[in-house]
């Protein structure tokens, strides 16, 4: 065996693996890949939580995220990006929205999944990336090509379809789509990374979310970290938070935002298979109709993404 340079390598001593531009790239597939499935099985994890309250699960998750990404940010000795963005008021100012929105987005989430709605939440995430389309077009003037305004009129379908099926205005699913897509808009505008925008979020709503588990340990449930098994799946909503980001933050530096694009539908999917295999959720005639148009107008969203894309003529 030789070493790179054409010296022979050391006997019993392997070569260094070479880390180019491809390993970064498969390393990025991994990391993407590992993220929405993260995202996919968190409602088997919150189910784990049902019996405690939902408000009290996210003051936890908001606690325990802002301990596991500040020594994130401490052994990657990246403090620097958090002390800049606090000097900076616009920023302050638009880390606050997006901590509420965030908050927000977790609250339903958690809500949901301990209340049987997880079909509902799956349906959220899979309408988000149009959604966000539909955000661009009001508050950014950005004009839709005629796939992307026949795919969002589809899904306009799918959701009056889904509202008959449920009897209401699936409410779950808009606010979620709707709090995470705002939510992605507000985070664009400010140049903050992953580990540090969590890190400023949580540490915007930590002064609620303390008050809140300190009102609950004095009041109405005194016993909330009484239960060793609880109180372990509680701390481990930090880890659960904040390692999906800071590897979906990685990802995205090695990858193209239309490889990353075809992940995203990775983790309403495996909710999808969640609810009906695993919680046993109804999914009614009408439901799955409006899935279907869903998937439909994602498919046709994706392909005129995917031909915006395509080499143009010289």
């Amino acid at each position: 065996m030789t070493s790179i340079e054409g010296a022979p390598a050391a006997k019993g001593v392997r070569s260094p693996r070479p880390t180019g531009p491809d390993e970064n790239v498969r390393l990025g597939v991994l990391a993407a890949l590992a993220t929405y499935t993260i995202w996919g099985v968190l409602p088997l994890f919150f189910k784990l939580l049902e019996h405690v309250d939902p408000v009290g699960v996210v003051a936890n998750r908001i606690l325990c995220s802002l301990f596991f990404v500040v020594a994130i940010l401490y052994f990657r000795h990246q403090f620097g990006g958090v002390r800049a963005a606090l000097k900076d008021r616009r920023t302050v100012l638009l880390m606050c929205v997006s901590a509420v929105l965030i908050a927000g987005n977790w609250l339903i989430f958690v809500w949901a999944v301990g209340n049987n709605h997880v079909l509902e939440v799956s349906f959220g995430y899979f309408i988000n990336p149009l959604v966000s389309v539909a955000i661009g077009m009001v508050l950014l003037s950005e004009k839709l090509s005629r796939t992307q305004a026949l795919a969002i009129a589809i899904a306009v379908v799918a959701i009056a379809i889904q509202a008959v099926g449920l009897g209401s205005v699936p409410w779950v699913s808009l606010a979620l789509a709707l709090t995470f897509a705002f939510y992605g808009y507000v985070r664009k505008t400010v140049d903050v990374g992953s580990a540090a925008g969590l890190a400023i979020e949580t540490l915007v709503l930590i002064p609620i979310s303390a008050a809140y588990i300190l009102y609950l340990l004095t009041g109405p449930a005194p016993d909330f970290y009484a239960d060793p098994t609880t109180t372990l799946f509680l701390v481990m909503t930090g880890p659960m938070t904040a390692v999906p980001l800071v590897m979906f933050a990685f990802a995205a530096r090695q990858l193209r935002l239309s490889t990353i694009g075809m992940f995203q539908y990775i983790a309403p999917s495996l909710q999808f298979a969640a609810a009906v295999f695993v919680f046993g959720e109804d999914l009614s005639p009408a439901r799955l109709f409006s899935f279907a148009l869903i998937w439909m107008s994602l498919a046709v969203f994706s392909y005129g993404s995917w031909r915006g894309r395509g080499p143009k003529p010289a």
